[in-house]
């Protein structure tokens, strides 16, 4: 069991890759972050969608589209947001504060999360302990390794924790990609389940700011009584309802990304960094010298996450265009052309 406290590190700063890596070229290749990089299409907003509060019958509309695309039991079960980070803290006050338990290792901003609603926090390896828990949090699929908890597991530690006044919580931030036979969004009716579920990692829309929280109705209903009118705003309206609608393009978007992952992990293969997991938006690559791929990389203008405390461990989004993929393979190719040559010299 391990304590957590301490601040939080992410990837996706373009600001600290420049300090940890001033003299590689620029731009970066940002693969740091689990966002998709093909988003969904813009379009042109209407100007009342900026000059005027938004209209509750839109809000609803939003909670009436996501309630269908997340299999969610009605639209009374979801509450929107702006972006589910927001979220965090609400849901973890749901409970008084007692134990909270996060299996792990995992999104770090859970456990912080926890900690400022007022429980002691700590990150649990094995699933099993979670059951002494007040408050258990899980990642389904995990970031940064995805790993997915399947739904009858997850439902019988919900039985338990609710029969105690607990609450599992599961953030299906990227179930929008993993096997979604194994989301409890269906079963959010039964109580003691919040179920996150993000926007923009998936939709390639991430500043925009967009999120769902969807449990039983009493706990919908205090989490918008706290968040009040006009919590999403109006361009987050705009492209909720258009893009969670367009069953088409996720479908597609789906298949488009397995094949650009199935793509990096030959490319990481063929340069032997050894892909181990994760899902079709990002790969979890473990090896013993992960702390000298990030940093040759990083020299040489692509950004992976690295995680401090476990250095042989490396996160990977997909490149975005065929430039990317071009300088991702000649970066691989230097570091492992260097790493056979220190082999050589090694020996002799």
């Amino acid at each position: 069991m391990k304590l957590l406290d301490g601040a939080v590190d992410h990837g996706g700063s373009l600001g600290r890759a420049r300090a940890l890596f001033p003299s590689a070229p620029l731009p970066f290749v940002d693969l740091s972050t689990g966002i998709n990089p093909h988003s969904y299409p813009l379009f042109n907003l209407p100007a009342t969608s900026l000059s005027r509060l938004p209209e509750a019958g839109r809000a609803r509309e939003l909670t009436e589209i996501a309630a269908s695309t997340y299999s969610a039991p009605s639209p009374a079960n979801v509450v929107a947001a702006p972006g589910t980070q927001i979220l965090l803290p609400r849901v973890a006050s749901l409970v008084r504060p007692g134990k909270a338990l996060v299996l792990g290792p995992t999104y770090a901003e859970h456990a912080r999360a926890a900690a400022i609603a007022g429980h002691q926090v700590s990150e649990v390896s094995d699933f099993a302990a979670l059951a002494d828990a007040d408050l258990a949090i899980i990642v389904n699929p995990n970031n940064p390794d995805g790993r997915v908890i399947e739904r009858d597991r997850l439902l019988a530690l919900a039985a338990g924790l609710r029969a105690r006044g607990g609450l599992l919580v599961v953030d299906e931030a990227f179930m929008d990609v993993g096997p979604r036979q194994h989301s409890l969004a269906g079963d959010v009716d039964q109580g003691g389940i919040v179920v996150l579920r993000s926007f923009g990692k998936f939709f390639g829309l991430a500043g925009l700011r967009l999120g769902f929280a969807l449990s039983d109705r009493p706990t919908v209903e205090l989490l918008q009584r706290q968040f009040g009118p006009w919590a999403v705003a109006g361009p987050a309206l705009d492209y909720g309802i258009r893009a969670l609608a367009d069953i088409g393009w996720q479908d597609a978007m789906r298949a488009s990304l397995a094949e650009a992952a199935a793509r990096l992990d030959a490319l990481f293969g063929r340069f032997g960094v050894p892909v181990v997991g994760g899902t079709t938006l990002f790969r979890y690559i473990s090896l013993p010298d992960g702390a000298g791929l990030f940093s040759a990389l990083g020299e040489r203008g692509i950004l992976l996450r690295h995680f401090n405390d476990r250095p042989f461990v490396l996160r990977a989004g997909l490149p975005g265009s065929e430039v990317e993929w071009e300088r991702l393979e000649s970066a691989l190719a230097e570091w492992a052309a260097r790493r056979e040559d220190q082999s050589k010299g090694s020996k002799q």
